[in-house]
């Protein structure tokens, strides 16, 4: 269970303030770079002084055996007193023991006076009386010795003892450890100045960010018109930056809402209210002729007819603005849905003497929604019939790459101007109203077409020019991306 508990997924659940990982973040920064430091001079320091107590010993110990060479202390001075008394006034000064071992290993002088005529056959002795001498380091038992050879008086030099000198290292290590204690009361008052600095700055540092988050609570309180901008560092800049095009695009989006419903309001009460002009009329006459009452009903019908379209396309709408999972993706052959489009509506192109023409560059098959492709593209051709002139073309091209297919709705109609180019997606857009409600159109084609190619990841472009038609161009890719 404990385990669990240090699982990447737990700590991406702690609920842990930004100020409280800040703080510790500082106070990690400044105290583990000081304790590694003290610590590394702790122990330098520590080598440092041991080291320079083995040299000093060593000269002292060099000193004393030549010394003791000279006054032959191990032939005709053996025992001498005088001498006997400087090696206990040497071994004081270092707060050690020497010791003198002959020939045959016995020990003839011991400043602690323990072991003599004892004999001492330790490896630093022995090495020693081989001509290697040197130091014995024991770390742990908190001394070191040093051995240096003694010498007869002949010119042949041979060694006739052994001079041990050992060192305690115990004074050395304790006043290292109350600088330690020293050290480590400094770093008790460095932890709590540093854990003051490191919540001064953490709350200085996040500040900003809390100045955001009060813009995002007003913002979601429905004050869309707060002004985000907090530019104390890059990252608020640009969260700020970030902020104030979502707020832009939340306030388009609750304006385009406004205008959705106000426009579906009108759209939908304008046939209701001709519907009841129209049968207020009927009611209010009296023996209405059969061809005014057959007038008045077919007008009735035709407003019935446009409110059941806004209707239709308005459901359309809806299902178009669910989740993309609701379509039925297929292979389909373009060419042939294209043609079977084209086909229903040729009796409409035929009744303006417009031609209705297809262009085929390749055979295109594409995994798409038919019935909800199909739709997009009859919108855009339909359109391309509606506000075309009498006697125009309208000409559907179908081309492909490697990637995407391509349809493009080209016509000889009345165009768009550049300025209104930009809205005609927009639901219950028209550029004309009035030639638009004389068409049936209610103004969400356009709007469902786009749905649809967003809605397979593709893209839809419109170039057009008032008085010389208008080209609409969807790019859709081959293979429907998931």
């Amino acid at each position: 269970m404990a385990f669990q508990f240090w699982k990447k997924e737990n700590w991406r659940h702690l609920d842990i303030s930004m100020k409280v990982l800040l703080a510790l973040l500082f106070l990690l920064v400044g105290l583990i770079p000081m304790g590694v430091l003290g610590l590394m001079m702790n122990r330098s320091f520590q080598r440092t002084q041991i080291d320079g107590r083995i040299i000093e010993v060593q000269n002292q110990s060099l000193i004393t055996s030549d010394r003791l060479t000279r006054a032959d202390y191990m032939g005709a001075a053996k025992g001498d007193a005088l001498i006997g008394r400087e090696l206990d006034t040497v071994a004081d000064i270092f707060n050690g023991r020497i010791v003198v071992v002959d020939r045959n290993f016995y020990i003839v002088k011991d400043t602690f006076n323990l072991s003599e005529g004892k004999i001492n056959v330790s490896e630093p002795v022995i090495r020693c009386f081989q001509g290697e001498h040197g130091i014995l380091r024991e770390d742990e038992k908190q001394y070191f010795a040093v051995t240096d050879p003694i010498y007869d008086t002949t010119p042949e030099r041979n060694i006739v003892g052994v001079l041990l000198t050992i060192a305690s290292t115990e004074n050395i290590l304790s006043n290292i450890s109350s600088v330690g204690e020293n050290a480590r009361f400094f770093m008790i008052i460095a932890f709590v100045v540093l854990a003051l600095v490191g919540t001064v700055l953490a709350f200085l540092l996040v500040k900003p960010f809390e100045r955001l988050q009060l813009s995002l609570d007003r913002m979601a309180d429905g004050n869309l018109g707060e002004n985000i901008s907090e530019n104390t560092y890059r990252e608020t800049r640009t969260i700020s930056e970030a902020l104030q095009k979502t707020k832009t695009k939340l306030q388009t989006v609750d304006q385009s809402r406004e205008e959705f419903v106000a426009n579906v309001s009108h759209e939908l009460k304008t046939p209701l209210t001709s519907i009841r002009v129209l049968a207020d009329s009927l009611m209010g006459m009296e023996e209405v002729p059969a061809e005014l009452y057959r007038e008045f009903m077919t007008d009735i019908s035709e407003e019935i007819d446009r409110e059941s379209k806004i209707v239709d396309d308005l459901l359309s709408l809806v299902k178009m603005d669910k989740s993309a999972s609701e379509l039925n993706i297929a292979q389909v052959d373009i060419n042939a849905l294209i043609q079977q489009i084209l086909k229903r509506l040729t009796p409409i192109a035929q009744k303006r003497n417009i031609d209705l023409i297809y262009e085929s560059i390749r055979d295109v098959t594409a995994e798409v929604d038919e019935m909800k492709l199909s739709l997009a593209i009859s919108n855009l051709a339909e359109n391309a019939i509606k506000y075309n002139v009498e006697n125009g073309w309208v000409r559907v091209t179908l081309d492909a790459d490697h990637k995407y297919f391509y349809v493009r709705v080209a016509d000889s109609g009345i165009g768009i101007p550049e300025d209104k180019q930009d809205s005609v997606f927009e639901r219950f857009y028209r550029v004309d109203k009035a030639r638009s409600r004389e068409t049936g159109g209610t103004g969400l084609g356009l709007a469902i077409t786009k749905n649809v190619v967003l809605m397979h990841y593709g893209s839809i472009r419109l170039t057009s020019k008032e008085g010389e038609g208008s080209v609409f161009t969807m790019r859709i890719p081959l293979t429907y991306i998931i």
